[in-house]
């Protein structure tokens, strides 16, 4: 008996112990130019995953969502969305996990970019010396019916990914 509650507790606990591997920080880097674009940094919060920019490339720091909606389905901060600033700004929210550590779904994600919202899938790639040489992230936004495009972002650390600049 002794046994079943002890299992029951680790089962029911165990994901506050343990980060799931999408967790952490990531450098996205653009699909067609191979250039890194922003430093992120993945969270758990009331068992969703959110994901914030840290840092960007090719703009100032303080530059904000102007291209943006005022506001948008679910999105996790109150105020408007196009007065927001990039950096610091959960543009990845709302998604859930499923069986599998380091796959999660049903959530949203912005691109502050165009202001265009997508359905958002994360999944991670353990590095295996092959296709994935190093731990990767395939962020996949979609329109709909499995069409959409994904990017393939690289583990980095804190310090690495609030560091881009202009």
């Amino acid at each position: 008996m002794k046994n079943r509650a002890f299992l029951g507790f680790l089962l029911l606990f165990g994901s506050f112990l343990f980060a799931d591997p999408a967790e952490g920080f990531w450098l996205s880097v653009d699909e067609k130019t191979g250039r890194t674009t922003a430093g992120w940094e993945l969270y758990q919060e009331n068992g969703k995953l959110f994901g914030r920019i840290l840092s960007i490339t090719g703009h100032p720091q303080d530059i904000k969502a102007s291209v943006c909606r005022e506001s948008y389905r679910g999105f996790p901060l109150p105020g408007k969305v196009n007065e927001l600033p990039v950096v610091g700004s959960p543009w990845i929210f709302g998604l859930s996990p499923e069986r599998t550590a380091g796959h999660w779904r049903g959530g949203s994600v912005i691109d502050p970019n165009d202001g265009k919202m997508y359905q958002c899938r994360i999944t991670f790639h353990p590095a295996d010396g092959k296709r994935f040489p190093r731990e990767t992230l395939e962020m996949r936004g979609e329109i709909g019916l499995g069409i959409g495009r994904s990017q393939f972002w690289q583990r980095s650390t804190r310090e690495g990914a609030s560091s881009l600049r202009q």
